[in-house]
């Protein structure tokens, strides 16, 4: 249910409001909109329907929110949300964020060489994974603690914000120490535990879309870390595994317009993943742009063929910062920069 409240509601009617759905066992969730105010009430529906919440001072209506994702729709957010990163960067304006850097960090003086030519190509956001969910027992898996210490150090000397994931939800509080911002993978998208746990937190998440994954449950995994108290919440589209093998996942590009419709969460496209082949990354980025995506995230090595994890995928920095200039354009020809 959607408390949607006057222009000229004050602070003592809406701190009144939030009091009373409290004392009904519910919980209230408020969104401050250019416009207006609305609280968004989750809880049991039978309570909603007999609780004339419409006699509340400094309420003009009370609306049903259709989508079984409550707190991450478009009818709770009319506007879409900006998320603050910090360092400076935003995420959801007009500005497109660019996130880079290698698929794992290996070792501090590659993670900082990769850093350098990123941050000069355009990247605001250095990614880096300490901790690698792989399909292999066998492969790297990263450095854990060392790693994360190696990207803090590498983002503080930069003035880059951060991104890696987080794979446990007893990690979430070690990770949150040392970075920015904490991403859920594909293959956790629909680990509820670790979404819950992130909720109590208020890091920006990048959650990205599990490989077999509808959109809608993509976007119920978002409102998993929302129903926390925790809305910052980046979206990001990988790739879907479907019959065709010539990439290693499909790109479901239609699915950032889908999502702009049904949500107010920013989405980002993440080509490497989605082509698993570097040939394929710059095409796709433009493609991602074009059809409105909030920003990238792009693997990138500076020796893709001695990478220990997904090289085949990587750029190198030259190549990265032609593909950055080439956005330009494309930015402009739909009304966003880079």
């Amino acid at each position: 249910m959607i408390i949607v409240l006057r222009p000229d509601a004050t602070d003592e009617q809406i701190n009144h409001i939030i009091e009373r759905v409290q004392k009904l066992g519910l919980k209230p969730h408020v969104s401050k909109g250019t416009e207006r105010t609305i609280i968004g009430v989750i809880g049991p529906e039978d309570i909603l329907r007999v609780t004339p919440l419409e006699v509340f001072p400094g309420v003009e209506q009370v609306m049903p929110v259709l989508a079984p994702y409550k707190l991450v729709s478009r009818e709770f957010r009319k506007e879409g949300s900006l998320i603050d990163l910090g360092k400076g960067v935003k995420i959801g304006g007009n500005k497109l964020v660019m996130m880079a850097g290698p698929c794992a960090i290996e070792n501090y003086q590659t993670l900082f060489d990769i850093a350098k030519e990123v941050k000069k190509a355009g990247a605001k956001v250095l990614r880096g994974g300490a901790f690698k969910p792989r399909s292999s027992p066998y492969s790297f898996q990263g450095l854990g603690k060392e790693g994360l210490e190696y990207l803090k150090k590498a983002g503080d000397e930069l003035d880059m914000v951060t991104v890696s994931e987080v794979m446990d939800s007893g990690d979430v509080d070690l990770v949150s120490r040392y970075v920015d911002v904490l991403q859920v993978g594909a293959r956790n998208m629909q680990n509820f535990h670790l979404l819950k746990e992130i909720g109590q937190t208020k890091k920006p998440v990048l959650l990205k879309r599990g490989l077999s994954s509808t959109i809608k449950e993509l976007l119920m995994s978002a409102e998993y870390i929302a129903a926390g108290g925790n809305f910052n919440i980046i979206l990001c589209e990988r790739g879907i595994r479907t019959f065709e093998d010539s990439t290693r996942n499909t790109l479901d590009i239609s699915a950032v317009p889908v999502i702009k419709q049904l949500s107010h969460l920013p989405i980002i496209v993440d080509p490497s993943h989605a082509a698993g082949k570097w040939g394929l990354v710059a095409p796709l980025s433009r493609a991602a742009v074009a059809c409105g995506a909030d920003g990238l995230i792009i693997e990138v090595h500076c020796h893709p063929e001695d990478a220990l994890s997904d090289g085949v995928q990587s750029l190198i920095p030259s190549n990265f910062a032609q593909l950055v200039e080439s956005l330009k354009s494309v930015a402009r020809a739909v009304g966003r920069e880079v």
